[in-house]
């Protein structure tokens, strides 16, 4: 699965220049993702790795975005998330934008965390964007008998 997600990224970067979508510096925009795909550290752990759901973003700018979703996690259980994305660090790729920085969230529905109750997460952030098309790209930190580590992958459409 994470040689699928690859694979689609290097095709969707060798095309995101020849794009002829709307300007990229125009904000607010408005990008919708249909949740995960994670890569788990422990890769004994019985996990899901196709965390599907919905999420939303309002990108204010390049360094300033608001986030929410839904999604099933990797135990099987429907998760929610409410964040916001500071991206201070900024490159043009390849004719792509690379935003680097940190999430902020609120997230639930992890059993061995809080019941499944609302927790804090701070996490780094890559953003790679084109006009239409972008993927974020975080690492979960593994944290004993609470949270199963990751690297997440997250698929985005621009729609506004």
């Amino acid at each position: 699965m994470l040689r699928a997600a690859l694979a689609i990224v290097a095709v969707w970067g060798s095309t995101v220049a020849a794009s002829d979508g709307p300007e990229r510096d125009a904000y607010p925009n408005i990008w919708l993702n249909p949740g995960f795909l994670s890569y788990h550290f422990d890769r004994d752990a019985d996990l899901r790795e196709d965390n599907l759901g919905l999420g939303a973003e309002i990108e204010f700018n390049a360094d300033h975005v608001l986030m929410g979703g839904a999604f099933m996690n990797s135990e099987d259980e429907r998760s929610h998330y409410f964040g916001y994305q500071w991206r201070p660090l900024h490159w043009v790729v390849g004719g792509a934008d690379v935003h680097v920085g940190l999430v902020a969230a609120g997230l639930d529905g992890y059993p061995r965390k809080n019941d499944g109750d609302w927790f804090f997460v701070a996490l780094p952030l890559l953003a790679v964007q084109g006009d239409r098309l972008g993927v974020n790209l975080t690492v979960i930190p593994t944290i004993e008998d609470q949270v199963y580590g990751s690297i997440a992958l997250q698929f985005r459409l621009r729609v506004w």
